[in-house]
């Protein structure tokens, strides 16, 4: 019996260690950056725009291409000419074989781009998609830390309401025992006591809610940092007084540098790239030049003995320089030219709105930080109010100087307040990673 016991517990200690995947915000910001399925596909991206890279720069090199063909004629083609040509009577006609019975044919083709602005503008263009999908994944980068760090704290705040509603049910039951030595004496109510257990009971209820709701929230960080729902995680217990940042450390600037931020250098350089599209659709309208070059080995005979010294071989070689103007085709070039513009001018557009939503973030994200230290402040100064008030009216229901009325409200006060408190702790965190990523330091979250 005991062996099997100690067999139990063994197992059952094995698994608590598995389950204690304790986790801090920068591992699990790390794990995240690691693992993001968004920021791997912009990844992807970046390796891409260096294929578009090499293939474009493959279109300005030497292009160099052999083919090589058997045809067997089973029946020769035959041409019907005067036979008074061949010494034949005048008037008649003779037909003569036009070929044999194999032929074969080997070609080698070389060309090489001479001048074709279309082909260079798109060389720059590739380059500078390249450079977009870069920016593209360090945006990917900033919006997976914002998310996870908010996700984290939300289930940091949830534990600080869950150990708070542990400390409260330590108080309900304490006064419940107390309440219920009275009753057996003869010295209480027993509705006093009924009341106790209605208080209890609301507390437990108040404690499965928030338990399943830090299992919701946990689920919800494990899939915004792309790991697998099924794994179970702990996160690193923070004294949250300790989360509160003075405002002399805040060093919040009055106005933000929005040509910094990624968003606008995002827009920026696609900017940069409808430019180049616009000067491709231009390059149409220039001439282009190449050279190209052909040899061709020719073979035939009646038997299977083609590139031999018993077939009838011939070779032949051209050089060839090509020009190709454009003269006139309807005006669809001028028309793609015009589309273009306007995709410019609407990117213009799009950095102006984006510039000023980002100031209006960055503004948002100050005004937010100050109301929620502000809040923080005055609510930490209610909770202590509230402690001093239960203490007080606790003290007096000891000695029969109030009623359990008044216990009661003034323990739900206490609850009350510091749920509060935590909320303008997870408001002011909030705020605080809106502000980082308005200024473009999100990413430092991962560093610290």
């Amino acid at each position: 019996m005991k062996s099997k016991i100690f067999a139990v517990l063994l197992l059952m200690t094995a698994l608590n260690t598995q389950a204690q995947k304790v986790i801090t915000l920068p591992e699990a910001l790390k794990y995240a950056l690691a693992n993001s399925e968004a920021i791997k596909k912009a990844q992807y991206d970046i390796e891409n725009g260096l294929n578009v890279v090499k293939e474009t720069r493959a279109g300005a090199k030497p292009q160099l291409n052999a083919t090589s063909t058997v045809t067997l004629n089973p029946v020769v083609q035959q041409f019907v000419l005067p036979a008074e040509a061949f010494g034949g009577a005048p008037g008649e006609f003779i037909a003569i074989k036009a070929g044999q019975t194999w032929n074969g044919m080997t070609q080698v083709q070389v060309s090489q781009q001479l001048y074709n602005q279309q082909l260079f503008t798109g060389l720059k263009a590739a380059k500078g998609s390249a450079e977009f999908y870069q920016l593209m994944k360090e945006l990917s980068e900033e919006n997976v830390v914002q998310q996870v760090a908010t996700n984290y704290y939300q289930v940091i705040v949830n534990q600080h309401k869950l150990a708070l509603i542990d400390e409260n049910l330590e108080r309900v039951n304490k006064l419940q025992g107390i309440l219920q030595g009275l009753v057996d004496n003869g010295l209480g109510k027993k509705i006093d006591v009924d009341r106790v257990k209605v208080n209890r009971v609301n507390l437990e209820n108040q404690k499965t809610q928030l338990i399943n709701a830090i299992d919701l929230q946990k689920n919800v960080l494990k899939y915004s940092m792309s790991m697998p729902i099924s794994e179970p995680i702990e996160l690193v217990d923070e004294d949250l007084e300790k989360l509160e940042t003075l405002v002399t450390s805040l060093n919040i600037s009055p106005e933000v540098d929005v040509e910094s931020l990624l968003n606008i250098k995002v827009l920026r350089k696609q900017e940069e790239l409808l430019n180049l599209n616009k000067d491709a659709k231009i390059a149409e309208f220039y001439p282009k030049a190449s050279l190209s070059g052909q040899w061709i080995q020719n073979t035939q005979s009646n038997r299977f003995n083609l590139y031999t010294g018993n077939a009838l071989n011939y070779s032949m070689l051209n050089f060839t320089l090509n020009i190709n103007i454009p003269i006139y085709d309807g005006g669809a070039k001028r028309a793609r030219v015009d589309i273009a513009k306007v995709d410019i001018l609407k990117n213009r557009e799009e950095i102006k709105s984006s510039s000023n939503a980002l100031k209006m973030a960055y503004e948002s994200a100050k005004i937010q930080m100050k109301n929620s230290l502000q809040s923080i402040q005055n609510q930490k100064a209610n909770l202590e109010l509230a402690k001093e008030v239960y203490d007080n009216i606790n003290n007096n229901f000891r000695l029969g100087l109030v009623n359990l009325t008044d216990l009661l409200n003034a323990e739900a006060e206490v609850t009350t307040t510091q749920n509060a408190y935590s909320d303008a702790l997870l408001q002011f965190k909030v705020a605080e990673i809106e502000l980082m990523k308005a200024r473009g330091e999100i990413k430092n979250l991962a560093i610290n």
